[in-house]
């Protein structure tokens, strides 16, 4: 054990050494591969050649992926919107300890069990404008095509997610809720506060640490996404649906151009490093020493 700055032992490197090779086999081998692959022209054939900055211009010149980018960040702050106060009650609710409550939260975290393609099968044929549930009630969806305008299909796209990983972050904040000193809220009561301001004053603030690493896995995830927009939309209608992840599947196995798409995974991989960072910084969530939730 190594201790800190701080006082507090820590683990030492060894403890942390399987990971970290796995990792770095996994994870930042890939990623070095990717990176070097994005400065060559390669059709997954012949030999890669090298172009230089080739693929990068081209890149940023390309309207489609100016467009894509865009949409990639709007659906990521949309799923963060949806699913963060969604999960936050539900995993609060979650860790109580009503009645029925374990049944009902086993059956909620089924979605989380399925893999994105199943889940992305099963929202297709349920949303299916001639044989689903817009055929039968047209008086709510129209002419039942919801993937046949921008619109409606980010709002799809956003649902479904949302609908799968939901509880997820649900099980996140069921924990971390469970954490929270029962001293707290039974100062509170003493004071006469209520449910409501308990709620406010005093979990949402234990919950600051939990609600951060949400928010980042929610950023990753979002930017990431591919199997829903694949199966649902296809990028579709023409490119109003085409995320940067989708177009990047579209360069590599389409077009053939593993090149291009390279640097389009490497383009993620910054975007999504600099949000999580950003959001790390602006929550202090870096300058935490306390071992206990939010403090």
């Amino acid at each position: 054990m190594t201790p800190t700055a701080t006082g507090v032992s820590r683990p030492g490197f060894a403890w942390a050494a399987p990971a970290a090779v796995f990792f770095g086999l996994f994870a930042l081998l890939p990623l070095v591969l990717v990176a070097v692959l994005s400065f060559a022209h390669w059709d997954g054939l012949s030999a890669p050649r090298f172009t230089g900055l080739d693929n990068w211009s081209k890149l940023f010149e390309d309207p489609v992926m100016l467009k894509s980018l865009w949409l990639s960040v709007l659906l990521t702050g949309l799923g963060v919107a949806v699913q963060t106060p969604l999960s936050i009650l539900l995993g609060v609710w979650a860790a109580g300890h009503q009645r029925n409550r374990a049944v009902l939260s086993a059956i909620y975290f089924v979605p989380l069990l399925l893999s994105a393609a199943a889940v992305s099968v099963l929202w297709r044929a349920v949303l299916d404008p001639n044989f689903g549930v817009p055929a039968h009630a047209e008086w709510l969806f129209g002419d039942g095509n919801l993937v046949g305008v921008q619109s409606s299909a980010i709002g799809v796209l956003t649902f479904v997610s949302a609908w799968q990983f939901t509880p997820l972050h649900t099980l996140i904040y069921q924990g971390a809720a469970r954490a929270v000193p029962k001293v707290l809220y039974q100062a509170a009561q003493i004071d006469g506060a209520g449910r409501v301001r308990q709620f406010f004053h005093i979990t949402l603030p234990q919950l600051r640490n939990s609600i951060i690493t949400s928010m980042i896995l929610m950023v990753v995830g979002g930017l990431t996404t591919f199997d829903t927009v694949l199966i649902l939309t296809q990028g579709g209608p023409g490119t109003d649906t085409t995320i940067s992840a989708y177009y990047m599947y579209q360069k590599a196995f389409k077009n053939f151009d593993y090149g291009t798409a390279s640097a389009i995974g490497v383009l993620l991989v910054l975007v999504a490093t600099v949000i999580s960072l950003i959001v790390v910084r602006l929550s202090g969530y870096d300058r935490m020493r306390s071992t206990m939730e939010g403090l």
